[in-house]
This record gives structure tokens, sequence and C-alpha cells, in this order.
């Protein structure tokens, strides 16, 4: 029994560690989508990147595969459950991508940061029901969010209602992943996933997008960091995580996201951190903790 409560421990320790060091990463993407978009048009711009986010998988895949050749069952249902996933994914990125137009990066990652409360009310569509700490997290984290994004009140703007849209399909991938990702390699599956996004996008953005090659290298360490780091680094590191972790409770640590968005935002294009930006922080940082500390006194 104590052996089984150290490794669940062990695993939860792992999977909270995976998610910080994902929404680190993904707060710094918003910066480099908004740098991206000087250049390119949103499709292009994502299909690029999801691209890279893939490639950035096969040495990992084509060494793993010598280990473990699977067989044709596992293709077929990590093929499936991958462009499911990426049709999340091509859906969420591509109106926080749209809404990065008009909208700060740091804004951005706010709104996005909403789908804390959307994940908890998607599973009760399953029937999964998020303990009341987790709940009271989600509600510190959202008034967070008002603090940081809701300077004028709560009005939204055309920027922020297309990070809005987005923030509901990246609420539907967060709980998609937590309960098909379990049933496939977790490499592999973000291989799918970030292949079937580029896609799509390329598929979109070649008929309503011009670019040119001088446009793609003027945007190379954007691209370079939203395909390496943001999506075949990170987007990895969230599937290995939510196979411990609740989908709630993952939105929570993925929601903080937004408070390093502002971070780099400042750190680095000089974005304004105000002393309600802070505030709001803190109240996130406080969403989190209480999720985690009265959870773990609750089990």
């Amino acid at each position: 029994m104590e052996k089984s409560n150290k490794s669940k421990s062990s695993k939860e320790f792992r999977a909270n560690s995976l998610l910080l060091i994902t929404a680190v990463i993904w707060g710094g993407g918003f910066v480099a989508q908004r740098l991206g978009m000087q250049e390119l048009g949103p499709y292009i711009f994502n299909g690029f990147r999801f691209l890279v986010g893939a490639l950035t998988l096969v040495p990992i895949i084509v060494i793993r595969k010598n280990r473990n050749p699977g067989n044709k069952a596992d293709f077929k249902r990590t093929l499936l459950i991958g462009s499911a996933a990426g049709l999340f994914l091509f859906f969420g990125a591509t109106f926080q991508q749209l809404g990065l137009v008009y909208t700060t990066a740091g804004k951005a990652g706010f709104v996005t940061g909403l789908y804390v409360i959307i994940v908890p009310l998607l599973g009760m569509l399953w029937g999964d029901r998020a303990p009341v700490q987790t709940w009271l997290g989600a509600v510190f984290a959202v008034v967070g969010l008002y603090f940081l994004s809701a300077t004028q009140g709560l009005k939204l703007d055309q920027g922020d209602s297309y990070v809005l849209l987005g923030a509901l399909f990246w609420a539907g991938h967060v709980q998609f992943i937590a309960r098909f990702s379990p049933r496939v390699d977790p490499i592999r599956l973000s291989f799918v996933q970030a292949l079937f996004t580029s896609l799509i996008s390329f598929g979109i953005g070649f008929f309503v997008e011009e670019f040119q090659l001088q446009q793609i290298l003027a945007v190379a360490i954007p691209i370079l960091y939203g395909g390496v780091i943001s999506i075949g680094l990170a987007y990895t590191l969230q599937v290995i995580a939510q196979q411990d972790a609740k989908p709630a409770h993952a939105a929570i640590l993925l929601s903080l996201e937004s408070v390093f968005a502002v971070f780099w935002g400042w750190l680095l294009i000089g974005e304004v951190l105000t002393p309600r930006a802070l505030f709001g922080s803190f109240l996130m940082l406080g969403g989190m903790t209480i999720s985690q500390v009265l959870g773990k006194r609750v089990n």
C-alpha cells in the first residue's frame, strides 16, 4: 500500500512538473507567434511551425521503432486519435493566431487561459466531476484572468473574441488527450497531431494567403521556437503528463501559460507589465496552489 502511494505521488509530481514546463514554453510561444505574424499569415505560419514540430519528433520515433515496432492496429489507432487531436489543435491554433493580429501576446495568453474553467465544464458531460478544491482553484484563476486582461471591464474586442473561440478548442483538446492518449504511444500521437494540423493549415493557406521565401527567412527564429520547442517538445510533454493527470487539474497548471505570456511579452518585446497584471498573475498562482495543496490534503 505504501509503495502504491509513493508510486502515485511520484507520477503526480512528474506530471505536474511536465505541465509546468509546458506552460512556461507555451507562454513564450505567444511572443513567437506574434512576431511571426509580422511577415506571414496565420495559416502559413501555423503550417510551418507545426511541420517543424512534427519533423523534430521523427528521429525519436525512428529510434523507438527499432526497440518497439508495434503493429498495424497500433498504427491505425494512433492515426485515428492523432488526427482527431489535430482537428482540435488546428481550430485552437487558427483562432488564436487570428486573434494575435488584433491583440497583444500577453492578453491573448490570458484569454486563452479561460479554458481553465471550460475544461471541467466539458468534463461534466462525461460524468467526470472535478473536486471542490479544483473548482476553487479554477475560480481564482478566472478572477486572475479578469485582472490580467479585462482592463476595460468585460468588453472583448475582435482579437479577444477569436482567441476565446480558440480557448474552447484548447479545452476540448485537453479533455480529448486525457481520455485517449493512454491508449497510444505519446511520441507518435504528438507527431500525428502536429503533422495533421500542418497539412490542414497549408491546405487552406496556399489558397487564401501569399508568401515568399524572404518572409519565411525573416521569421525563421519564431518558426523554429514555435515548431521545435513549443510544439515538438511542449505538446509531447503535455501528452505524456496527461496520462497521469486529471483534465481539470492539468488545465489549471497549463493556464499558467497566461502568466508566462505576460512575462515573456514584457521581457522580449517590451509589452507593458502593469500592477494590475501582476495582481492577476498572483491570483492565478494562488489558484494553482489551492488546487495542489488542498487537493493533496483531501486525498
